[in-house]
């Protein structure tokens, strides 16, 4: 998948399908084309997408349900709305439903492509969000299931839990710093002349260096409780711990 995004362009105007699918491409996105609303359809179930570019008067979509369905197939999916017919009814109608934009043939393709932009890196941030709730969502499981072997385990078996409660963190910490690290990757778009844009530097980012400081405040602790807790994969947690907090 193109790290700019994956399109999908229904249309049954053929002009318009492929000139805007070769504009998109050549700014660097990979495009599918489809005629109608039902083959789009299919291939929102079969494929992933990051943004929607549909029709609003075409086969398999008199009654935009290819747009009103799209919430039950790929939550949060942005659409941009084209229509050579614009009227008042579809615009409310495109008001009523999750549009990014509704846009009128023929429109300046830099207007396309700024809302084309916009719309993708929305859509890559709710779905690092929704990740990152997953990720929490399967954390908060397992840190019960620690909780509750910690009320019935034997004495001589702390050393083993306390493992288990470190390895856990760490895998969460690291799954959150590989998210952001994807969505600031995802996050160099390019202007419409092509020049790039400067994109957030996020190892300078502030919060990013509270969590750095988290992270030596938690090799402080194991430093000090080695002594304490025997354990090899302890030992080799800290030491995974400050490879990363030398990471700039």
């Amino acid at each position: 998948m193109s790290d700019l995004g994956k399109i999908l362009i229904a249309d049954d105007e053929e002009t318009f399908l492929r000139s805007t699918a070769d504009l998109l491409r050549r700014e660097g996105y990979e495009c599918d084309c489809v005629p109608d609303g039902i083959t789009a359809s299919g291939l929102l179930h079969s494929k992933d997408y990051d943004l929607l570019i549909a029709d609003i008067k075409m086969p398999g979509n008199p009654r935009l349900e290819l747009i009103r369905d799209l919430q039950d197939v790929v939550r949060g999916m942005p659409v941009i709305l084209v229509t050579g017919y614009p009227s008042l009814k579809s615009a409310i109608q495109s008001i009523q439903m999750p549009v990014a934009a509704y846009l009128v043939k023929p429109f300046d393709f830099n207007e396309l492509l700024v809302r084309v932009q916009s719309s993708i890196e929305k859509f890559r941030v709710y779905r690092t969000i929704c990740s990152l709730r997953q990720n929490l969502q399967e954390w908060h499981r397992e840190l019960t299931d620690i909780e509750e072997v910690l009320i019935s385990m034997a004495e001589d078996t702390s050393s083993s839990v306390i493992d288990a409660f470190f390895e856990l963190t760490f895998r969460n910490i690291v799954g959150a710093l590989s998210d952001m690290k994807h969505l600031a990757e995802a996050s160099v778009l390019h202007t419409v002349e092509g020049a790039p844009l400067e994109p957030c530097h996020l190892f300078n980012c502030p919060r990013l260096n509270t969590l750095r400081d988290a992270l030596v405040e938690t090799i402080g602790v194991l430093e000090k409780t080695k002594n304490a807790f025997k354990s090899k994969d302890l030992g080799e947690l800290r030491q995974r711990l400050e490879s990363m907090s030398v990471l700039r």
